[in-house]
């Protein structure tokens, strides 16, 4: 008997952006979270449901396919077999019970923030969801000036339990929780973002898993993008480019970059400093000109979420640039992308200037330039060098080579009184 494609499940894919890839990635969330183990589920196991050769997925599947959608699986399209129910708990339950229940411990502590017994309800609205979009613009704000702390990481996650709370705590209409859920991922994911940054990674790992989930409740595709995104960079930044090129792969398979060009450059912008990572030369040319092609198409004018306004532009391409290069041992071409960057870096960018500077210093050593490399580091502030990760790595990175290089050098001995100096006034 011929398979009938399961419309029903193919059309919902398509008004929310998924791939078959990214639509596995979120079921398989949603079954650790609700059955307590991860799925294993990949696109071909999409690819099967949507074409009907899988008609009635088994019942862990099925309880993460209606956590992800809040329908029932035969909403879904599947047919069950010889008369069986689809989940009758789930089923009974609105679509909001339903996204709740998949939150479970995120939103453990929401009871406090509950209206009185007896009390009229609160009710949430448009300027509730106005307040935390101001404080996730400090969080971004603070993000660009330090990055990596641990204080943001701490303080990006108590607003995103924030947000979750003012789900129990009030009626609401189902835009504005879905709003709420989108402010909820994006403070996780900005906690996720400083934990890649302080090179805390098992933290970090935890907060993409809350904000994935969080944000497939939202429906948001610019802050599904965000994570995915992120993740890629933090696989990146882990030595794992197989990780990084799957999570990034999702993040450009989104509906919103076929809207948006400047989306569409983004993700070919990371993935080129993948594949530098990954020492794939060709890769890494081809993604960062269709990533400049595609930035010339944005148009400038175009709404966008403040956290992709206040970062990605000419600049950070050219920063994203560097680190391939540099990844690659292509030092004079890695130089040219630093003073690119640093020529147009926007003044709040403290933490990507630092950054920069640090890399820069590395490719002009590796040409020999050690009196400029040396300079180059000496201009990064005393506070980045010690206390963010990343930078501190790099900068003990630098001064390893630097010795082997010059040993016993005027630029070693400079190099040398200047970092002591960092490190006693830390």
């Amino acid at each position: 008997m011929e398979a009938t494609r399961n419309v029903l499940l193919a059309a919902w894919m398509e008004e929310h952006g998924h791939s078959s890839a990214s639509l596995a990635e979120a079921v398989n969330l949603a079954m650790e979270r609700v059955t307590g183990r991860a799925g294993g589920h990949d696109g071909s196991s999409v690819r099967a449901w949507k074409s009907g050769r899988t008609r009635w997925p088994n019942t862990a599947t099925r309880k993460g396919l209606e956590a992800v959608t809040g329908l029932s699986s035969t909403d879904l399209g599947f047919v069950a077999r010889g008369g069986a129910k689809s989940n009758p708990g789930l089923n009974q339950e609105d679509p909001d019970m339903k996204r709740r229940t998949l939150i479970g411990g995120l939103a453990a502590t929401a009871a406090a923030a509950a209206a009185a017994p007896g009390s009229a309800p609160r009710r949430i609205g448009i300027s509730d969801i106005n307040r935390l979009q101001s404080r996730f613009t400090e969080i971004i704000a603070r993000d660009h000036r330090h990055g990596g702390q641990l204080t943001i990481e701490q303080r990006a996650a108590a607003l995103a339990d924030e947000a979750l709370n003012l789900q129990n705590a009030g009626s609401a209409t189902q835009r504005v929780r879905s709003n709420l859920y989108a402010a909820a991922a994006a403070f996780r994911s900005s906690a996720m973002w400083a934990a890649i940054d302080g090179r805390r990674y098992i933290d970090a790992q935890r907060h993409m898993r809350e904000a994935q989930a969080l944000a497939e409740m939202s429906g948001d595709q610019a802050i599904k993008f965000r994570i995915w995104s992120h993740a890629g960079s933090m696989y990146r930044h882990m030595g794992r480019p197989s990780d990084a090129f799957a999570a990034n792969d999702v993040a450009r398979g989104l509906h919103i970059t076929r809207r948006d060009p400047m989306f569409a450059s983004l993700g070919l912008a990371r993935q080129a400093a993948i594949h530098g990572a990954a020492q794939e030369r060709t890769g890494t040319r081809r993604a960062f000109d269709q990533a400049q092609e595609a930035m010339d198409r944005a148009d400038p004018r175009a709404p966008r979420p403040v956290w992709l306004v206040a970062f990605y532009d000419q600049a950070e391409l050219d920063s994203l640039a560097l680190s391939a290069y540099l990844a690659l041992g292509e030092y004079q071409t890695a130089e040219a992308h630093a003073h690119r960057c640093l020529a147009s870096l926007r003044p709040h960018l403290q933490r990507s200037r630092t950054i920069t500077l640090t890399r820069l210093a590395h490719a002009q050593l590796a040409q020999g330039e050690a009196e400029a490399a040396v300079a180059a580091a000496m201009k990064v502030p005393a506070a980045a060098a010690t206390q963010h990760a990343r930078v501190s790595r790099m900068l003990d990175e630098f001064g390893a080579a630097l010795r082997a290089t010059a040993p016993g050098s005027l630029n070693v001995q400079t190099w040398t009184e200047h970092s002591a100096a960092w490190r006693t006034s830390a």
